[in-house]
């Protein structure tokens, strides 16, 4: 059973914490403040310590990282440097150049690193991975994601950072490339310089593309995923509290025999897939690679792939904002 640490004792962090304490495989937990990382410790049963004591313990193996993202590159590179397997929170990091190099340090010391890609882990969408990989779908056509709430604002990154990695890591396993082409447009409401409404569009070589819309604005949650193949279409709704409704399967067709396709509309099919917590398998996806020397579901390239989709989103958000200002809109 791998020994691992963890960094970073916050909003998400100690939700991590929590998973691989309740594993087995916590053994210490570092935050910059240590009166949290002690009443930390005591919550989990571990003790609490320093980066440089982790790294210098030969008894920890792993290294799960969530502090702030402009930090995830810095104390990925150390750990790797130390020989620990790493497990980083999104993005990999926030320059392309420094999640190729992760990868690559990572190659060259035979580690482990896993982005925290965590709805990759979800078994709804790994289902709708597999309906779409069995042809249930027919070709995929288009798809698009909506991940919308009241709040929670920042003022270190913008929504699109903030909300579509997660969304961008779906797209990319659905469509199973990467897109030829990717634009964004979006506003700042409150705080200047921070979009806090931001939609990005995807085209892909097969044909397909994809939009996803991100926003703190919206009057209730909503994260919903819809995808449109030829044959049939599918809805992962994870904002929905019943679990058995999560996912619907829509066998609509369409009838191109004449000069208009039809739509052949269908009934609404619910898919049953067994309740597990997203976290706590990615967590245990973690552990089982360093134990096997696995490559991780959500290795480090595909964290590369998708921090190169957002830095090619973020440009032209960028240019369309700046044009908007030119303009005086």
């Amino acid at each position: 059973m791998p020994s691992i640490a963890h960094m970073g004792y916050g909003y998400w962090g100690k939700n991590i914490a929590r998973n691989l304490a309740e594993l087995g495989f916590l053994k210490a937990v570092i935050d910059p403040d240590p009166g949290a990382a002690q009443n930390a410790a005591g919550t989990l049963g571990v003790t609490a310590a320093s980066l440089d004591e982790v790294l210098a313990d030969p008894g920890i193996d792993g290294l799960s990282i969530a502090s702030p993202a402009e930090m995830h590159f810095d104390h990925a590179a150390a750990a790797l440097q130390a020989g620990k397997h790493v497990f980083v929170e999104k993005p990999l990091a926030l320059k392309a150049d420094d999640a190729r190099a992760l990868c690559a340090l990572a190659e060259e010391k035979g580690l482990v690193l896993m982005v925290g890609h965590l709805l990759q882990y979800h078994p709804i969408y790994r289902k709708l991975r597999e309906l779409v990989e069995d042809g249930a779908l027919g070709r995929i056509l288009y798809a698009y994601s909506n991940r919308m709430s009241l709040g929670k604002f920042r003022i270190e990154e913008n929504v699109l950072w903030s909300f579509a990695p997660h969304d961008i890591s779906m797209l990319l396993g659905i469509f199973n490339e990467e897109p030829s082409h990717v634009s964004a447009q979006g506003n700042t409401s409150f705080t200047h310089g921070i979009a806090d409404i931001v939609t990005a569009q995807m085209h892909f070589p097969s044909g397909g593309s994809a939009h996803i819309q991100t926003c703190w604005m919206h009057p209730f949650k909503e994260q919903r995923l819809t995808v449109i193949g030829n044959k049939a279409m599918a809805v992962f709704e994870d904002s929905n509290p019943n679990w058995s409704e999560k996912l619907k399967l829509y066998r609509h067709s369409f009838d191109t025999s004449g000069p208009v396709p039809i739509p052949q509309k269908a009934d609404a099919e619910t898919v049953e897939v067994e309740p597990a917590e997203p976290l706590k398998s990615e967590c245990l996806h973690f552990a089982q690679c360093i134990d096997g020397k696995q490559r991780p579901r959500t290795d480090g390239d595909e964290g590369l792939r998708v921090l190169t989709v957002l830095e090619r989103a973020e440009s032209a958000l960028q240019r369309n904002l700046e044009f908007q200002q030119s303009r005086g809109l």
